[in-house]
């Protein structure tokens, strides 16, 4: 594979000074049987900090590797996917495999492909659960950045909204075995909090 194919060509910008190392990682997965977008991949992440977080890389080079990895890594925030690797539409059986084998709808998918006719952008977007299509040809290492601060922020969102509902559903089961275990007491701290709020 040519160079072309892994990053365009850009200006470099100035580097500002280099961030603490966090806590916690963003894990990302990528997927792609070409070495050196692994490797180039990393390159340009590598220094990345999002919300005092860096990102853990995890790579994948075939439809098998990424279904184990997808199995061993429930909370992978972004998958970086190659749409063809040993078939064709290989990237697109990993993304259908996350989407509706193991019920993932919070990791954000962005598909890149260096042969753009092997999977139409209009095609793809419409039948099958992916957050960004790139043509590699196109994916300067600052697009790259802008793709992935732009999905890192997505996944954050809706892991706040997941963990807001479930602390909403863990207050309702409390409320609920309270009910249940000790209605007379309960009764009466709900009339409680009702006249307090007429009053």
């Amino acid at each position: 594979m040519s160079n072309e194919f892994i990053f365009a060509n850009e200006q470099p910008e100035p580097e500002s000074g280099k961030p603490a190392l966090p806590k916690n990682k963003w894990k990302i997965l990528i997927v792609d049987d070409e070495k050196e977008v692994h490797a180039v991949t990393r390159l340009a992440l590598m220094d990345v900090v999002f919300e005092g977080a860096g990102l853990e890389f995890i790579s994948a080079h075939s439809i098998a590797e990424a279904r184990s990895k997808i199995d061993e890594h429930s909370d992978l925030a972004l998958v970086l996917l190659d749409v063809v690797m040993e078939t064709d539409d290989a990237g697109l059986q990993v993304a259908n495999y996350i989407r509706k084998e193991k019920g993932n709808q919070q990791a954000r998918i962005i598909l890149r492909t260096g042969q753009p006719g092997q999977a139409p952008e209009r095609a793809v977007v419409l039948n099958y659960d992916i957050n960004d299509y790139k043509a590699k040809t196109e994916l300067t290492s600052q697009k790259l950045f802008t793709s992935v601060m732009s999905a890192l922020r997505s996944y954050r969102d809706i892991m706040q909204v997941e963990t807001q509902r479930r602390q909403l559903e863990q207050r309702l089961q409390r409320i609920q075995r309270l009910l249940q275990d000790d209605y007379p007491q309960a009764a009466q701290a709900v009339q409680q909090l009702l006249e307090k709020e007429a009053s």
